[in-house]
């Protein structure tokens, strides 16, 4: 079971074919959204939880071990960048593009969406599961217009799953 956490124990946990759904309209929405290094940095950690490439169970991350910046500025911008993500993946942001009906994925991102509303980026515990800025997913796969994981492997999320 591949489990995302949030504060105060909540958690969200999916199904292999429910993380990569959830994971495939998020790296749409961040895609078209990170403009800032935090943002490119979310969009790697993303790309880390590709089954495909990770293996099936396997990914999920806790939201207190990001670094949401060390000012409270800082982790204003990070929080509001994530909401933004999940709103336009809520919008179903080119949610044609993709090759099946994202099914369930809307209750995964509105309970994901609350999840990361209600925490407080101050209680982070410091523990940075983000890649490196030298490891920001900045590049992007012509073919599908998202961003991909280099420097970790040269494929998008939806090349790797072979669509």
């Amino acid at each position: 079971m591949n489990t995302f956490r949030g504060g105060e124990g909540r958690c969200l946990e999916m199904t292999n074919g429910g993380t990569a759904v959830f994971v495939d309209v998020l790296m749409l929405a961040v895609s078209a959204l990170a403009h800032k290094p935090w943002d490119f940095r979310f969009a790697a950690l993303l790309t880390l939880q590709d089954q495909n490439v990770m293996g099936r169970g396997m990914v999920g991350f806790d939201l207190a071990e990001l670094d949401w910046g060390a000012t409270p500025p800082e982790r204003a911008a990070a929080k509001d960048f994530l909401l933004r993500v999940l709103d336009l993946a809520l919008s179903r942001h080119r949610w044609g593009d993709l090759t099946y009906e994202p099914a369930r994925v809307e209750g995964y991102l509105t309970t994901y969406r609350a999840m990361v509303e209600e925490f407080d980026p101050a209680t982070a515990q410091g523990t940075d599961v983000l890649p490196g800025p030298d490891e920001a997913a900045m590049a992007s796969c012509v073919r599908h217009r998202v961003l991909d994981a280099l420097p970790f492997w040269e494929a998008c999320v939806f090349c790797t799953a072979g669509v």
